[in-house]
């Protein structure tokens, strides 16, 4: 569409040289060859945006790439036919992201939070500009699940997904579970392997496994779901003594997304999602997902259970899915963004998160003395909650050796029931400490 000296090739400006956008500079040279053969054409970069000029760089540029810390110079450049977004943030990446498709080039990001939070109006305008917004890299870095969403199971009904979607957390957990670690001293290590930021928040609290949730509800199930809403629990208060009870009754701790089609109490199909640390069973494929990898498990009508694993994050990694959605520019590849034909998704109905049904996993550290799990016991019975299992461990590494942990596991029960039992027994006195409690997947 524009007068290049060499019209074949695809020039593109990328906006972000850290992690990730260091990743793609070194792809574009040593997969030159793979590129070409794959589309036909070249991908040349012209213009690299980052915050600042002088930092040092991890990769070294072609001598011919423009280095400029002003958006415009990408968004507004005439000879870019496309722009990759992995400069992080919202406020700036939103920017350059409408900047370029109002200029009408097509946009490859791996800006979960900000298509989570505020993607409606780049899709919106994606559509009415007819121009590529492409995310492979914004959930599970090298796993394809954008894709085979969008495309390979685009004729099933989706009923449930379920994923460990941020790898620094689940090295943190997988350190805890091996080398029997506390949670600050396998948080630390991550840190210094730099699978974890020095500001963490984001993963070990599960806001970056809810972004990723949020996007992957669009694609399965052609709905909305508001992020705020999506209930989120991670694992910054996660217990070491809670790993080796885990263990010792065949599970391992995971922080799971999850959302799935479930009806409600007038049978109306609706959706229930939520972010949390879960109680996996050892053997369940996502219990054995160790370090910085993540997970999928898809179930659905027509291609039946899908397990979906590899490397959550990473330079070349995450860069290889930025690299899929260039080729997909590069093929001249109709705009196929939320993967629906209707541009404008409705809202999602959504399950009340006190209707949700699990099995759970509770520990409440007691007196040990007669009569303390008939009491337990009898606030169960008056929420119709039914015990599977139940364990009391006087032998158990604790902080307070005056204390026991008794360990119940329930049958499936709803968190409004688990919730008024825990303050039933809460009213008795009888915890010593806050009680603990994990769903348990079944």
């Amino acid at each position: 569409m524009q007068d290049h000296s060499e019209p074949n090739k695809l020039f593109i400006g990328l906006a972000g040289l850290g992690t990730v956008g260091s990743g793609l500079v070194t792809l574009l040279k040593d997969n030159a060859d793979i590129i070409r053969k794959r589309t036909g054409r070249s991908i040349i970069l012209k213009k690299v945006l980052v915050h600042n000029l002088n930092k040092p760089r991890k990769v070294e540029l072609p001598p011919d790439v423009v280095l400029t810390d002003n958006l415009h110079d990408l968004t507004d450049d005439p000879t870019l036919d496309a722009i990759v977004e992995v400069i992080g943030g919202q406020d700036t990446a939103s920017q350059i992201i409408s900047k370029a498709l109002d200029a009408g080039k097509d946009v490859v990001t791996a800006n979960k939070a900000l298509l989570a939070e505020n993607g409606l109006p780049l899709f919106a305008k994606a559509n009415e500009k007819g121009c590529l917004l492409r995310y492979e890299a914004s959930v599970a870095g090298a796993i394809p699940i954008v894709q085979t969403l969008k495309e390979s199971l685009a004729g099933n009904r989706i009923f449930s997904l379920i994923g460990i979607l941020n790898g620094t957390s689940n090295y943190i957990l997988s350190r805890m579970t091996t080398e029997k670690l506390d949670f600050a001293s396998a948080l630390k290590e991550a840190q210094e392997l730099g699978f974890a930021e020095a500001d963490p928040s984001l993963d070990i609290d599960g806001f970056d496994t809810a972004h990723k949730l949020c996007l992957l509800i669009r694609l399965a199930f052609g709905v909305h779901y508001n992020f705020p809403d999506i209930p989120v629990q991670g694992i910054r208060n996660l217990q070491a003594i809670d790993i080796q009870l885990a263990n010792e009754l065949g599970y391992h701790i995971k922080l799971i997304g999850q959302v799935r089609e479930v009806s409600d109490t007038t049978k109306t199909s609706k959706l229930e999602a939520g972010v949390f640390p879960a109680l996996v069973p050892l053997h369940f494929l996502l219990a054995r997902v160790d370090g910085s990898f993540n997970a999928l498990h898809i179930t659905a009508n027509a291609a039946g259970s899908l397990f979906f694993h590899g490397r959550g994050a990473g330079d070349l990694p995450t860069a290889s899915a930025v690299l899929a959605d260039l080729l997909a520019v590069a093929r001249h590849e109709s705009p196929n963004n939320t993967g629906y034909f209707e541009p404008n998704l409705p809202m999602a109905l959504t399950l009340s998160p006190g209707q949700a049904a699990s099995c759970y996993y509770m520990r409440i550290m007691v007196e040990d003395y007669p009569g303390v799990l008939r009491d337990i016991a009898g606030c169960m019975a008056c929420e119709q909650i039914n015990m599977s299992h139940v364990v009391q461990r006087a032998d158990a590494n604790t902080s307070n050796s005056s204390y026991v942990p008794l360990v119940i596991l329930t049958h499936e029960t709803t968190a409004q029931a688990m919730s008024a039992a825990i303050e039933r027994i809460n009213e008795l006195k009888l915890p010593k400490e806050p009680i603990v409690i994990f769903k348990v997947l079944a």
